[in-house]
C-alpha cells in the first residue's frame, strides 16, 4: 500500500477540505446536472463538480476519462492507450452505474452496459458536469453512483472561430476547428475534428506492435428564439473511433470500430417568472464492430421527456414525465435483436429559506420486462456560519439488466434489477476564493448481476444471475486556495470499495488516492502541473493479482505568440513511470504534445 510522504500528507491537510462544487476556477452560475433543472451551483444539496471550456483547453489531456480522474472520487482503468477500453469509476462503483448523458441525451451500451467512455469525443466538448451520489430519483435506471452531464459548443455573442493543430509522442497529429456565434433570434456552433496516432505497445507480452488509433467527429447546434421566453434547439454529434488492440492470435492485427451519435431536439419555455417547462426528443446510437473478427453490436436509446417547474414563495416543485425505449441488434440474441421500454413519472420539492434548505424526490419506473421500480432521494443543508455548510443526504437507486444479460445466450429473463441504497453527510466552507469540504458516503448494493456457473441460459459455459453484493464506502478530503495569483486544489480520498459476500475488495480500484492541481498565470501565459498518486490495487476479484501503486506528474503550458495566436504544450508522465491499471496492459510512458491555436479576438 502506498503512504502520502509526510510533507505532502501536512500541505494537503493544511489546505483542509474542499466543497462539492470545488474542482474549477470560473464556476459556471448554473448547473442542471443535479435536478434536470437550471439551478444556481450555491444552492444545489448534492455533491456536484464542473470543468468548463477553459480548463479543458488548458488540460490538453487526451480523453474524457482523464479528464474526470482529476476530480475527487473517480478512478479510472484502461487497457491500454485512449482508443481502447476504458472504465470509470465514480466512488468505487462500476461504469455501468453511472448515467451520461450528451447534450442532454442519454448514451447507453445495451451490451456492455453503461457508456463507451474511449469513443466520447473531448475535443468537441464545451463543459462536463458531474453529480457524485444517487440520482435515480431524478433520471431513473442507471444512475446508482452518479451522472456525467456533456455539453458541447453553442453559439454565444458574436461569431468566433478558433483552430488548433498539433502533433506529440507516438506519431501523435491532431487537428480541430469549431465556429459559434449569435445572429438576432438565431445562433449556432459547429466543431469538427480529426486525430490519428501511431501508438504503442499496449500488450508487451504478447503481441509486440504499436495499438494506434484514428478519430474524427463533428457537433453542431442551432438554436433558435422562437419568441419571448420560448426557444427551440437541436443539437448532433458524430463520432468514429478505429482502434487497433490485440487479439488471440499475434499475427494478426485486430481493428475495433466505435461508432457513437446522438441527436436532440429540445424546446423550452418560461412561461413567467415563477413557471417553466422543457420538452426534449432524443437518440443515442452506440455501435462496436470489430475486424477481422466479425462481431458487430448496436444500441438505440431513444427518450422522450416532459419536465414543468414551478416556484412558490420558498417552494421549488418539478414534475416529470419520461419515456425510455431501448433497442439492441446483436447476433448472440435470439433473433438477432432485443426490446424494451420504460416510463416513469417523478416529482420533486425543494425548499429554502433563510439558512436551511430541503430536497425532496420520489420517481416511479414501470419496466416492460420486469414492472415497477421506484427510487426516492432526501437531502438537507444548514447554513450556520458565514460560508460554511453542513449537508446530509439518502437515496436509493436501481440499474436495470441490460438486453445481453436477459437475452443473449448467456442471459436470464428472470433477471431483476441492482438495486442501491446510499447515505451521505458533507461539512463545506466556500468564501474569498478558499473551498473547503469532507464528503463521507456510504452505499450497499444488492442484486448485482455477475457471471456464474451454467444454468439456466442456453450456454453450457456460465450464466448472468443476481448473487453479488457490493459496499462502497468512502471519505473524502478537498481543498482549494488562491496562491501568488495562481490556485492551487488538492483533494485525498480513502475508499472501500468491496464485495460484501467475500470482503474482499472490488478490481481495479484504490483505497487510497491523492490529487493536486496547481495553475499559474506567468507573464503572459499559463502554467498548469497535475499530480495523481493511486494505491495499489486488484486486478481479479479474488484479490490474488496485484496492480502495483503508482504516481504520475503532467506539465501543461499555454503562452501567446502573437495577436490572435497561441503555442500550446502538454508533457504527461513526466517522470516516464511504467504501471498499470489493468493486468498485463501498458500504459503510455512520457508523452509530449505541442500545438498552435488560432482565435480571434
Amino acid at each position: 500500500m502506498f503512504q502520502l510522504k509526510a510533507g505532502v500528507r501536512a500541505c494537503l491537510c493544511a489546505w483542509g477540505v474542499v466543497g462539492s462544487a470545488l474542482a474549477q476556477t470560473a464556476l459556471p452560475p448554473t448547473v442542471v446536472v443535479a435536478n434536470r433543472a437550471e439551478q444556481p451551483l450555491t444552492d444545489v444539496l448534492a455533491d456536484v463538480a464542473i470543468i468548463d471550456r477553459a480548463t479543458l483547453e488548458a488540460s490538453g489531456a487526451a480523453g474524457v476519462a482523464d479528464v474526470l480522474a482529476t476530480l475527487p472520487g473517480i478512478e479510472i482503468a484502461r487497457n491500454g492507450g485512449v482508443g481502447n477500453t476504458t472504465s470509470v469509476f465514480i466512488r468505487g462503483a462500476e461504469s455501468r452505474f453511472v448515467a451520461v448523458f450528451i447534450d442532454g441525451v442519454r448514451v447507453d451500451s445495451q451490451s456492455t452496459g453503461g457508456a463507451t467512455w474511449n469513443a466520447i469525443p473531448l475535443a468537441l466538448i464545451d463543459r462536463i458536469e458531474v453529480v457524485r451520489g444517487p440520482a435515480a430519483a431524478v433520471y431513473g435506471s442507471d444512475a446508482l453512483a452518479g451522472v456525467v452531464q456533456i455539453f458541447t459548443r453553442r453559439g454565444d455573442g458574436g461569431w468566433r472561430p478558433s483552430v488548433e493543430v498539433g502533433a506529440g509522442s507516438d506519431g501523435l497529429r491532431r487537428v480541430q476547428a469549431s465556429v459559434a456565434g449569435r445572429q438576432g433570434d438565431w445562433d449556432a456552433a459547429v466543431a469538427v475534428h480529426g486525430e490519428r496516432s501511431d501508438g504503442f505497445n499496449v500488450q508487451p507480452a504478447a503481441n509486440p506492435d504499436r495499438d494506434g488509433y484514428r478519430s474524427h467527429g463533428v457537433s453542431a447546434s442551432v438554436g433558435w428564439a422562437v419568441a419571448n421566453g420560448h426557444r427551440l434547439e437541436a443539437t448532433v454529434v458524430e463520432q468514429r473511433l478505429k482502434a487497433e488492440y490485440d487479439g488471440f492470435r499475434s499475427t494478426v492485427q485486430d481493428w475495433s470500430v466505435h461508432d457513437l451519435r446522438t441527436v436532440g431536439l429540445r424546446w423550452s419555455a418560461q412561461w413567467s417568472s415563477e413557471q417553466r417547462s422543457e420538452l426534449s426528443l432524443g437518440r443515442g446510437t452506440d455501435r462496436y464492430e470489430t475486424r477481422p473478427s466479425p462481431y458487430v453490436t448496436e444500441t438505440d436509446v431513444t427518450t422522450a421527456l416532459w419536465r414543468h417547474e414551478w416556484l412558490l414563495g420558498a417552494h421549488r416543485w418539478q414534475v416529470l414525465l419520461e419515456r425510455r425505449e431501448d433497442d439492441l441488434r446483436n447476433s448472440s440474441l435470439a433473433g438477432g435483436r432485443g426490446q424494451r421500454h420504460q416510463s416513469g413519472v417523478g416529482l420533486g420539492w425543494g425548499w429554502q429559506a433563510g439558512a436551511h434548505a430541503v430536497q425532496l424526490n420520489v420517481r416511479h419506473d414501470d419496466d416492460s420486462e420486469f414492472g415497477g421500480e421506484t427510487t426516492g432521494s432526501a437531502a438537507y443543508a444548514w447554513r450556520f456560519a458565514p460560508g460554511w455548510k453542513a449537508r446530509a443526504g439518502v437515496g436509493t437507486a436501481f440499474r436495470a439488466p441490460t438486453l445481453y444479460q436477459r437475452f443473449s445466450e448467456y442471459g436470464s429473463a428472470g433477471l431483476q434489477p441492482e438495486r442501491a441504497r446510499n447515505a451521505e453527510v458533507a461539512l463545506e466552507y466556500a468564501r474569498d476564493g478558499w473551498q473547503a469540504g469532507l464528503v463521507a458516503y456510504h452505499a450497499r448494493v444488492r442484486d448485482l448481476i455477475q457471471f456464474g456457473a451454467a444454468g439456466p441460459c442456453a450456454s453450457a459455459y456460465g450464466c448472468y444471475e443476481n448473487v453479488g453484493r457490493a459496499r462502497l464506502r468512502g471519505v473524502s478530503l478537498r481543498g482549494g486556495m488562491p496562491v501568488a495569483g495562481g490556485r492551487v486544489e488538492a483533494s485525498v480520498d480513502w475508499s472501500d470499495p468491496e464485495n460484501a459476500a467475500t470482503g474482499k475488495r472490488l478490481a481495479r480500484r484504490a483505497a487510497r488516492s491523492a490529487k493536486l492541481q496547481w495553475t499559474q498565470p506567468l507573464a503572459t501565459g499559463r502554467l498548469g502541473l497535475e499530480w495523481q498518486v493511486a494505491g495499489e490495487r486488484f486486478d481479479n476479484a479474488a484479490n490474488t493479482t496485484r496492480l502495483g501503486g503508482y504516481g504520475v506528474v503532467n506539465l501543461s503550458w499555454r503562452q501567446p505568440v502573437a495577436r490572435d495566436w497561441a503555442l500550446l504544450a502538454r508533457i504527461d508522465n513526466l517522470g516516464d513511470k511504467a504501471y498499470e491499471t489493468a493486468r498485463g496492459y501498458a500504459t503510455g510512458g512520457r508523452q509530449v504534445y505541442v500545438g498552435l491555436s488560432w482565435t480571434p479576438r
